[in-house]
Parts: C-alpha cells; structure tokens; sequence
C-alpha cells in the first residue's frame, strides 16, 4: 500500500469564487451577521491572494483556516482598541446637570434680605439660620434670653419673607438678584406711616 502525498501547487485565483458561498456561510457563523461574515471573506481572501501559497488539494481547508485567523485576528485587535465616545452623550446621560441658576438667584435674594434686617434681627438670623446654632447657643453668644432670640428670629424671618415677596402692605419690593439693598435705616422693611 502505498501512499501518494497529494502534490503541492500554487493556489490557483480562479477557482476561489468557488468556494466562496461556503466561505460566506462560514464567516456569517463566526462574525455574528451575514454583512460582517462578507467583509470577513473580502479580508480574508485579500490577505490570501497578496502572496503566491502553496496548498494541497483544492486549498478550501487552508481558506478556511485563513479565515479563522482573520476573525481572531479582527477580535484581538478589536479588543486592544480603545473604546471611546463623544462626552457630550456620556455625561449627559450619567450626569446631567441641573440647572441651578434660580436657586443661586433666590440665595442671593435671601441674603440681601437678610443683610438688609435691622441689626438685631439679623444677628439672630444669622446665627440660628445661616450658622445653625441652638436658641439656647445663640442666646449665650449674643448675650440675650432665649425668649428674645425667638422673638427676633420671627420678627426677622417674617421680614425676610416679606422683603423677597414684595409685600405691597409693607410697601417694599425685592431686591435685584446680585444688589444688596440700600443701607440706612429700615425702609422698604417698616409699615408705612
């Protein structure tokens, strides 16, 4: 028994379209979709046909394993490749942002009310609202009764309100965002005589 080696010769160009229907199928199986499986086979037999091989037989198990290649090749590099987007969308989606614009036009419109209090108001206010300090805290470090410092509080949280408001009984309008309000005296915070 003897046993003839196939010879092995050149792959021959013009019997590749032969093989491609079966290359296709092959490639659409690894790739996932019969587009991707297509320009598998374009690769593939582009690297093929660069340089002369040599095969045995009618080469379709060499394209097959040149195909193979290909795919893993396409894979590792496909890996390796940084994966980037626009920020734009990234952050947008993950993070958008609020806008703040009339919560920081409200602060400031509070804290011109506030500086604009009576100074015995406003150290009160300022102490237990903007510092956070108990009544009790806020008494000993003014040096007033606890009762006071309620009383104060009240007094100057309601003309706080009144001031941002606009309160036409009290005769005073809100300070422009970003102004503080006139200095010197109560007006625009006292009833009208």
């Amino acid at each position: 028994m003897s046993s003839v080696a196939p010879s092995a010769g050149l792959l021959d160009p013009a019997r590749l379209p032969m093989h491609l229907p079966r290359l296709t199928r092959i490639a659409a199986g690894l790739s996932g979709s019969q587009e991707a499986g297509e320009d598998l086979v374009q690769d593939t037999v582009e690297r093929v046909l660069r340089s002369p091989r040599r095969v045995t037989g009618d080469g379709f198990p060499y394209l097959v394993r040149a195909l193979r290649n290909t795919h893993a090749d396409r894979v590792r590099a496909t890996s390796r490749r940084v994966k980037t987007t626009t920020i734009d969308e990234t952050l947008e989606a993950v993070l958008p942002a609020p806008d703040r614009t009339s919560a920081v036009l409200q602060a400031r419109d509070v804290l011109a009310a506030v500086l604009a209090l009576p100074e015995p108001y406003r150290h009160v206010v300022l102490s237990v609202d903007v510092a956070g300090h108990s009544y009790a805290d806020a008494a000993q470090a003014l040096d007033i009764p606890v009762g006071t410092v309620m009383s104060r509080l009240y007094r100057g949280r309601q003309r706080v309100i009144q001031t941002i408001e606009g309160d036409p009984a009290r005769g005073s309008t809100p300070p422009a965002s970003g102004q503080r309000p006139a200095s010197g005296g109560t007006s625009g915070l006292a009833p009208a005589s």
